[in-house]
């Protein structure tokens, strides 16, 4: 029985259909820290060095809460995963093995680091712990993010020093910079750098910029704009490019993709690939397929499928990722793609009215918060023969898999793929068929 009184069901592993070890063991859950225990089973013990090695590695593991499943083996954590997909979505259709990562240590090619200055006097970078909200700072570099993430953030916290700027305080109102973000290209190597304050004022830019550039030459790019709230959106606010175009370029299946400070782009390009490339087979176009791509992003997506279809409408609510799109879609020489500024769903009914761009198939990649009920209504008005939904949450696909099959469509599979190991997050990607 949990605290607030609600009974939870354990959930345990299987292999085709039998317990592992002849006993189920369940997976406990730990509150406090967000961690999940795996307990050991009888005939297939879990090599205890990959613990042993982690902890060596990361001091702060039990402070920082983005490894939830840390101290699960890799092979554990993945099926840890298969499970929590096919409890969600076995009952609507198949839900296939998951696709794993070869290596799964600095995949992130996105990293984000808060500021501030410790008991020693010292700035720090790193992450919010959630039930403090003090920064976890970890000197050894964090295993998920890009090596060279941690030395520019190390270089970064050098210069602040040396130019005399402080991190903001949250407490006492005091201080400049809030955080730095770090994107790179994974194919191209190219790195954007962007220094979020809570002030305008930052006199010192352009040289911080100059000097950090003299130490890395694959840095492409210098931003800085200003976040005077607490938003778990860094860059809001207008920017000023201290050094370079604004933005970095890199390369997706064959593709190249302009990436901005503001616009989304996947944090671990291994595995997009991946996920990209099974979400395409499924579609299975032709040239006379119509694709309608939305929450369309940037367009990568949309314009990977280009090659293979006919014509391509992109919908997306973020302007300057609508912005990168069009780039991007010049940029690869898509002249049968096109793209619009605009909320999905509306953008869904009207199309549904008004008849005019009729989809054979739809790719939709909503938020983690899903889809809403009005773009999956248009969606079922349109009636595309079929429907190609890539999503980050499981437990909202659910509720929307459920919706399209009450509005006539039928799951064909569900096919998981690992882009955040160790973590508790998934992502999936399934096909729909008219009925």
């Amino acid at each position: 029985m949990s605290k607030n009184g609600n009974s939870r069901k354990p959930i345990y592993f299987e292999r085709n259909n039998q317990p592992i070890g002849g006993k189920r063991k369940p997976i406990k859950e730990n509150s406090r820290n967000d961690e999940i225990f795996f307990d050991d089973l009888e005939d297939d013990k879990q090599p205890k060095f990959e613990f042993e090695e982690w902890e060596k590695q990361c001091p702060v593991r039990k402070k920082c809460s983005g490894c939830q499943l840390s101290n699960m083996p890799y092979k554990r954590q993945l099926e840890f995963k298969q499970r929590k997909v096919g409890t969600l979505l076995d009952r609507f259709a198949r839900v296939y093995p998951i696709i794993g990562m070869d290596t799964p240590y600095h995949y992130r090619t996105k990293v984000q680091s808060a500021l501030a200055v410790n008991s020693s006097g010292d700035i720090i970078s790193g992450v919010y712990q959630s039930s403090t909200g003090g920064v976890v700072f970890c000197k050894s570099g964090c295993l998920l993010e890009d090596k060279r993430a941690e030395k520019i953030a190390s270089a970064v916290r050098k210069l602040m020093r040396s130019f005399k700027v402080l991190p903001y305080d949250r407490r006492t109102g005091r201080g400049t910079l809030r955080h730095i973000l770090i994107k790179k290209g994974f194919k191209t190597g190219q790195i954007m750098v962007v220094l979020v304050s809570a002030t305008p004022a930052f006199p010192c830019g352009k040289k911080l910029a100059a000097a950090l550039k003299d130490e890395f030459k694959d840095i492409e790019t210098v931003i800085f704009t200003v976040n005077k709230t607490d938003t778990g959106l860094l860059v809001t606010g207008r920017e000023t490019v201290l050094l370079g175009k604004g933005y970095i370029e890199d390369e997706l299946m064959g593709k190249r993709f302009r990436i901005s400070a503001k616009s989304f782009y996947q944090v671990n390009p291994v595995q997009t690939e991946k996920l990209y490339a099974k979400a395409i087979e499924l579609a299975k176009l032709d040239k006379n397929s119509k694709v309608i791509d939305a929450y369309c992003g940037t367009g990568t997506i949309g314009i990977i499928a280009s090659e293979l279809a006919g014509e391509v409408v992109g919908c997306e609510l973020n302007e300057d990722a609508v912005r990168d799109a069009d780039h991007n879609a010049r940029l690869n020489g898509c002249k049968n793609v096109r793209f619009f500024c605009g909320d999905a769903g509306q953008f869904m009914q009207d199309t549904a009215i008004n008849g005019g761009f009729v989809p054979d198939v739809v790719f939709m990649d909503p938020p983690r918060a899903g889809s809403d009920k009005a773009f999956i209504s248009a969606l079922c008005k349109i009636s595309p023969k079929k429907v190609v939904y890539i999503s980050c949450n499981p437990e909202t696909m659910a509720r929307d898999v459920k919706l399209l099959c009450q509005g006539g469509y039928k799951a064909e599979g569900f096919y998981p793929v690992d882009m955040f190991p160790h973590t508790q997050h998934v992502e999936c990607v399934a096909l729909l068929t008219k009925r």
